[in-house]
């Protein structure tokens, strides 16, 4: 690296990006058309943004990426797989592309993809070395913990007030809406139409009446997965960060951010995610050195609490059929035919609700995604799409646990448990789309693949 100040700078800038794409870019890329310019300052501030203002923002910052890191980067591979893999995918993608049957999406997922591979190798060639780290966090936390205090308000006040409003709005005739909010809410489907009669929206209505958050991301299981990504590392830092404060100040920080996190969590209802999170919490109880006897009580103990109180909240959904568990294995059928009709270029990047509308039953469910971001690799590029990415992810995240699982650097295994929890969402979610959660992801996963595990818990140390 040439320059620590220009590197310090540069992490800094990086992690305030991230941070905007929590904040902005939280919806799939495939849905960036539906996605309307911001005008007015209020809105700039409000709405999300279209996605592919992302990659306006990142290109210049992994230009200057490359040229921090020119040619004189050292060797950081521990395999040669670990940086061929991404590239070798990235590449199948383009060549895919060129058999796509729809060449919007796929342009978009294009850039989306070569994004994570940027934030992938900007995160191992210049954000892994020891001390740049604190720099890039800041304002990835802080964007974090806004997420998390958007979803509060959206359970504790903006939905129930919603709901209220839309119900006396209906119930009055919209005498308590001006006319042009009337306009506006029909043109948005929040008022639908139905024999005659305007009314609020069912769908609208379930969903605020349901409670389910969703931050600034585009769905509650979408925060459920930057929970899963980012909880660990940010309780971490907080108990480094606090821990020379008084114990008034401690104490309450501490437990803020505990209730965000965990609210968070348990209000955007993800049923995976809950999942995932009682498999998580297990794996790290056995890290300690503890006797087997005591290990196996103690993660006996998380499942049976864990798995107690997941039947409990979820006891309505199991009763009424799991519809969305039945729509998610229909998704998978329709993917790994898909697949066996186009093993080599697969329908196109981004493309699978294409190939889902033509082969799904007439009253399944339309889905634009797969929900499996490694079946849908199979489905839209083929075996040899599906192949690579699927070997990248497991190739670094073996290598990162082989480095960090067993050392005492905590920091490091919070990054590592939030990489296992995310990556695995992955299996029933489309968090590779989002802007707002891959592109953080592979930017730490990159960290962690060419880091000096030794020195990555001084940032916090050594203050």
């Amino acid at each position: 690296m040439k320059n620590l100040s220009a590197s310090k700078l540069y992490a800094l800038a990086f992690g305030l990006f991230l941070g905007l794409c929590i904040w902005k870019f939280g919806n799939p890329v495939i849905l960036d058309r539906i996605i309307p310019s911001p005008v007015t300052p209020a809105q700039f501030l409000s709405e999300p943004w279209p996605t592919h203002w992302a990659k306006w923002c990142l290109l210049p910052l992994a230009a200057v990426g490359g040229l921090l890191v020119g040619g004189g980067a050292k060797k950081i591979w521990p395999s040669r797989w670990l940086w061929l893999l991404p590239l070798v995918w990235l590449g199948w993608q383009i060549l895919s592309a060129t058999q796509s049957v729809d060449a919007r999406l796929t342009v978009a997922t294009l850039w989306q993809f070569a994004g994570c591979v940027a934030c992938y190798f900007v995160g191992a060639f210049i954000l892994s070395q020891a001390g740049l780290w604190r720099w890039l966090l800041p304002g990835v936390l802080a964007a974090f913990v806004f997420c998390l205090v958007r979803s509060v308000e959206q359970h504790v006040y903006e939905f129930p007030q919603n709901h209220q409003m839309l119900m006396e709005g209906e119930h009055c005739g919209w005498t308590n809406f001006l006319p042009e909010a009337v306009a506006a809410m029909k043109s948005e489907r929040i008022i639908i139409t139905t024999n005659g009669v305007d009314v609020a929206n069912p769908v609208i209505l379930d969903k605020f009446a349901s409670g389910r958050v969703s931050g600034t991301l585009v769905y509650p299981n979408a925060l459920a997965g930057i929970v899963l990504l980012l909880w660990p590392l940010s309780l971490v830092l907080a108990f480094e960060w606090f821990q020379g404060m008084k114990p008034i100040v401690r104490f309450p920080a501490m437990g803020l951010l505990v209730f965000l996190g965990s609210a968070g969590f348990y209000w955007s209802g993800s049923k995976l995610g809950w999942l995932i999170g009682i498999g998580l919490l297990g794996l790290f109880l056995l890290r300690f050195n503890w006797s087997k006897k005591l290990k196996c009580c103690s993660v006996m103990l998380v499942l049976v609490f864990g798995l107690g109180v997941f039947g409990l909240r979820f006891h309505h959904y199991f009763a009424a059929g799991a519809t969305s568990a039945s729509a998610r294995i229909d998704y998978w059928r329709a993917a790994v035919q898909t697949t066996v009709a186009n093993p080599m270029f697969g329908s196109g990047p981004g493309t699978f609700q294409r190939s889902y509308a033509r082969i799904k039953a007439p009253d399944a469910e339309m889905a634009r995604l797969t929900h499996n971001d490694y079946l849908e690799q199979f489905s839209d590029s083929g075996v040899v799409g599906g192949l690579t990415y699927a070997g990248w992810i497991l190739a670094a995240l073996t290598t990162v646990r082989k480095k960090n699982w067993r050392t005492d650097e905590k920091l490091a295994v919070a990054i590592l448990l939030g990489l296992l929890g995310w990556f695995a969402q992955g299996l029933g979610e489309f968090g590779l789309y989002i802007p707002a959660l891959s592109w953080m992801a592979f930017t730490l996963l990159g960290g962690l693949v060419g880091q000096n595990i030794n020195q990555i818990d001084k940032i916090t140390r050594n203050r």
